[in-house]
């Protein structure tokens, strides 16, 4: 066996095109009733607050006097339940006062608006969901998890019969 030649791919994209492939039994592949748009604007702003978060740790030194480690947000999702879980982690300063995250026009960025969480969590909520935030038990930095309700039925491509 050849060593693997590595490069960038989506899974997603591969597993849709191994799908297609299997003819002779039917395959499903989980799916969700969703309004894309609303979904896309909720990662949008919750992944642009995950990295500006770890933006501020650039350049901050813990108490030792070593640098932080290089800003990192890391997104993955998983399935549980009829439940698809969406975890969002940087590695900035943590949640500086959670009480008040979701309080509309509550913000501790200088040029911050204040309605990117409340907006994002009233998203999540319309699609029977739920939107949480919690620091980062392994590590520096927070975690926000969404959780959205999964179809009750999957989309299946029909077996081939020939």
């Amino acid at each position: 066996m050849p060593s693997p030649a590595l490069r960038s791919c989506s899974i997603s994209a591969i597993v849709k095109r191994v799908v297609a492939l299997e003819t002779r039994a039917p395959v499903t592949l989980v799916t969700m009733m969703a309004d894309p748009d609303q979904l896309e604007q909720m990662f949008i702003n919750l992944v642009r607050n995950a990295a500006e978060a770890a933006l501020e740790t650039k350049s901050q030194e813990n108490s030792n006097g070593w640098k932080q480690a290089a800003p990192r947000v890391h997104l993955h999702w998983n399935v549980y339940d009829e439940k698809v879980v969406v975890t969002i982690e940087d590695n900035g300063p943590g949640l500086i006062n959670p009480g008040n995250v979701f309080v509309p026009f509550y913000t501790t960025k200088p040029a911050g608006s204040g309605i990117g969480l409340v907006l994002s969590r009233q998203i999540a909520e319309a699609h029977g969901g739920t939107l949480e935030l919690s620091k980062r038990s392994e590590a520096h930095g927070r975690a926000v998890i969404v959780t959205l309700p999964l179809m009750s039925y999957v989309e299946a491509l029909p077996a081939y019969n020939g």
